[in-house]
């Protein structure tokens, strides 16, 4: 059953769902026949995502990155590094050796463990062992797009650590801190967990249903092409459906693009000094930042990007929006100017459109594909995401 005429119209009518047009997080609703943004009866509502799958083929660089980066190490072998924040949990990533870099696909937390038996049945596929510290089950799915998606239910979860504590700020008449000055060290950004990730598809709006209908995401976020708003959106933000608790603004993003692949991942640290002090640590020690320190619009949250030294993008970010369940989606125009309320220029580096001889082999491949780009909607992506 697809989504797009999955609303619950009774519980609108109830009031149960509110509207997100009141200053909460977009200016713009939905209109009368639009997407809804969520499925009437999901085969499971995941909890959270759990950590995500890499391939590199020197783990020991990526190590280095990692703890430049501020991740800590929760195990090593020969052939596969964990990599975890200071909260109690699941590890952030994982990262395995292989012949090229590149992202594997995401692993989602099951809420509990009869969810996957019930998704195993749902998809005709098996549970079997998680190859996680601790041990597990898991549920291994491919989404439209072609990612390989597990989801996972981990038998014990590693301990917090401690954390970087965030500062003490004097802020107008409140003057919390006298007598003492301010020196945050320069040191990493001691990532405290994994927050979302954001992905390319060419086959946007089935994908995009795939996640409502069988892991219960909803959509907190919808952007549409300007001028073509009528074909429906081309990205969505996604969070978990966690009832009356709130949850992150997005916990998976997806927009429509010639490619399918990883855009970037965002991890979360203490606050916006930790963020800063280690966009320089991160600086003087030879990494490229990619974009940022600013904030967004859709999340509110700051962000910092960076490169890892094979090019994959990974964002520190803190201070992001947590919704429940009752709010409906925000509709706003997709533009590169829209990205964020305030920050440097976005960079041509961020957003992807360099052009490049693989670049233009891409779009030439998707536009003559099975797909739901065409000449129309690439040029409105161009010109959304011209600076």
């Amino acid at each position: 059953m697809s989504v797009r005429h999955a609303r619950d119209d009774g519980a609108a009518a109830r009031g149960d769902v509110r509207t997100a047009h009141q200053d909460l997080h977009s200016e713009r609703g939905a209109l009368r026949g639009e997407h809804p943004g969520r499925a009437r009866n999901p085969v499971v509502k995941v909890a959270d995502l759990a950590w995500l799958e890499f391939e590199k083929p020197d783990l020991d660089r990526a190590e280095v990155f990692a703890r430049d980066f501020g991740f800590g190490v929760a195990a090593r072998t020969e052939g596969e590094l964990w990599l975890r924040g200071t909260f109690a949990g699941p590890p952030c990533v994982v990262v395995r050796r292989g012949r090229a870099s590149r992202f594997i696909g995401p692993v989602f937390r099951a809420a509990d463990r009869t969810d996957l038996d019930r998704l195993a049945r749902a998809t005709g596929t098996s549970v079997r062992d998680a190859d996680v510290p601790g041990g597990g089950s898991t549920v291994a799915l491919l989404d439209p797009s072609g990612f390989p998606v597990r989801v996972v239910h981990c038998a014990g979860e590693l301990r917090a650590l401690p954390g970087q504590r965030p500062l003490t700020l004097n802020s107008g008449p409140r003057h919390r801190r006298t007598n003492a000055t301010q020196r945050p060290p320069r040191e990493p950004s001691r990532i405290q967990r994994l927050g979302h990730v954001v992905l390319e598809t060419s086959v946007f709006a089935h994908t995009l249903d795939w996640y409502l209908d069988t892991l219960g995401l909803i959509v907190s976020d919808f952007l549409f092409l300007d001028g073509q708003r009528e074909r429906g959106p081309t990205m969505a933000f996604l969070r978990c459906d966690q009832g009356d608790r709130p949850v992150d603004h997005h916990t998976l993003a997806m927009h429509l693009g010639p490619g399918t692949g990883y855009v970037h991942s965002a991890y979360q640290v203490t606050d916006l000094d930790a963020l800063a002090a280690g966009g320089e640590y991160l600086a003087e020690r030879g990494y490229r930042r990619s974009w940022g320190i600013g904030r967004h619009i859709q999340g509110s949250q700051l962000f910092d990007y960076w490169r890892d030294p094979d090019r994959l993008m990974l964002e520190h970010f803190t201070d992001g929006d947590l919704f429940s369940h009752d709010l409906e989606p925000g509709w706003a125009p997709m533009s590169a100017s829209g990205l964020a309320q305030w920050g440097p220029p976005v960079t041509r580096d961020f957003l992807g459109t360099s052009p490049s001889p693989a670049k233009v082999r891409e779009v030439v491949a998707a536009l003559r594909g099975d797909n739901e780009l065409d000449p129309a909607r690439l040029l409105g992506l161009i010109r959304a995401m011209t600076p």
